[in-house]
């Protein structure tokens, strides 16, 4: 490797993989580039509260130039990552340009996975950037507002039917702060309508929701879902998904909002190296989170496929992409040292969390489990904590607890209209 002082580090993708990488790393005597398709840097496991007029856009997401720009050695870039040059040592960018590296680190993401049904993502749209928390926030507001001023029984019955599909956590955030939207927040604000008439349908093809989570976890959380007024679909896998609904083997659902929460495909950041990749598109990585055959790149969060054993593998979550970061960072600064580098990478599980509703979640810390409005708290606490800033932290939990006390939620806003919600709602 090069000399500390000359030594360029590109780290493509600005999530938390990504973040904690160049934070570590910047205290060092190298050159780092991040560079990332959006300005922001986003605090995904709010995206849904986004999505459903809980929070404003602004108390999830933070400029990256904001973030990193009390590191002198780290420089910004805004652009589109279309492969990798491995053999120059470079990545190239859209508009044509080439960015050489010393070091490469691939913190690219995931986007949504249709499983082979690329067709239905304009009708079912999924949930991971900002641009989906407007569109599906959209959505779900103009189907109430479409809904009180038609006059045909079945369409008012569809325009009020909302399907998710995926029962992970996503999944069921989503139904449960749909319902409670329909059945609290909403319910004296329209004259011709009663929006506690909408149904919440949650699908699920596996024979249980959150399956992540222990069994009478997810026992529990299927009863709040049934207590907030969701209907539970288990073991019923989508056929069919178009403008008019969805089909549930010979069942055809009729509804205008459709919801993806199924599954995430990784970036083709496997496809720009031509390496191995499971089957979501993960890179294969070594031990210590390096790509085989190239051990100046390294693959962290979504991007990366990491066996923890029991034929499992280290969850896309956040957390997990913060050690892997973190942990990338000591690998690379140890070779750079001439030190010996850091055992392989373990995966240190803080814990699953998810919340149904505004009043229930469930938290499982391997020591302990909870259920219930303690683990709302606890949920609560946990997220404001990882939050970026104070202001942000204020406002999210005072957005919280005004939720929690009113019903009332702020952000119900209708934005970008476009003639595809006319259409599918």
């Amino acid at each position: 490797m090069a000399a500390r002082g000359d030594h360029h580090i590109v780290i493509i993708g600005a999530g938390f993989g990504g973040l904690e990488a160049a934070r570590n790393l910047a205290k060092g005597a190298v050159r780092i580039t991040v560079i990332d398709r959006r300005n922001h840097h986003l605090f995904q496991p709010l995206l849904y509260q986004a999505a459903t007029a809980s929070l404003a856009l602004s108390e999830i997401a933070w400029p990256i130039r904001s973030l990193l720009r009390g590191y002198d050695n780290v420089t910004t870039l805004l652009g589109s990552v279309t492969g990798v040059d491995a053999a120059g040592k470079a990545v190239l960018l859209e508009d044509g340009r080439a960015i050489p590296y010393d070091t490469l680190i691939l913190a690219t993401g995931a986007r949504h996975a249709y499983f082979g049904h690329d067709e239905w993502e304009p009708h079912a749209p999924g949930l991971k950037t900002l641009e989906d928390a407007t569109t599906i926030r959209r959505r779900i507001l103009s189907a109430f507002e479409r809904a009180e001023w038609q006059d045909d029984a079945a369409e008012r019955r569809r325009l009020l039917t909302f399907a998710i599909i995926g029962a992970g956590p996503t999944g069921v955030e989503l139904a449960g702060t749909i319902a409670e939207l329909a059945h609290e927040t909403l319910r004296r604000d329209f004259r011709n309508i009663d929006t506690r008439e909408a149904r919440v349908v949650l699908v699920e093809a596996g024979p249980r929701i959150l399956a992540g989570f222990t069994e009478d976890l997810s026992t529990y959380a299927e009863r709040a879902l049934t207590r907030l007024g969701v209907e539970v679909r288990t073991g019923h896998a989508v056929s069919q998904c178009d403008a008019a609904g969805i089909t549930l083997g010979d069942e055809v659902l009729p509804a205008a909002t459709i919801l993806w929460a199924a599954g995430v495909a990784a970036s083709p950041a496997a496809e720009w190296l031509q390496v191995p990749a499971d089957r979501a598109g993960r890179v294969l990585v070594a031990p210590d989170l390096s790509v085989p055959g190239f051990p100046d790149i390294f693959a962290v969060g979504d991007t990366a496929h990491v066996p923890l054993g029991e034929g499992k593998i280290v969850p896309g979550i956040a957390p997990a992409a913060k050690q892997e970061g973190r942990y990338v960072a000591g690998v690379i600064k140890a070779r750079l040292d001439g030190k010996p580098v850091p055992k392989p990478f373990t995966y240190r599980n803080d814990g699953n969390l998810a919340t149904i509703g505004k009043r229930a979640a469930i938290v499982d810390l391997g020591w302990i489990k909870l259920k219930g409005r303690l683990a709302w708290w606890t949920w609560g606490i946990a997220h404001v904590y990882f939050l970026i800033g104070l202001r942000n932290r204020l406002t999210v939990a005072l957005s919280w607890l005004w939720i929690y006390s009113t019903g009332q939620r702020s952000a119900r806003l209708i934005t970008q209209a476009s003639a595809e919600d006319g259409r599918s709602g």
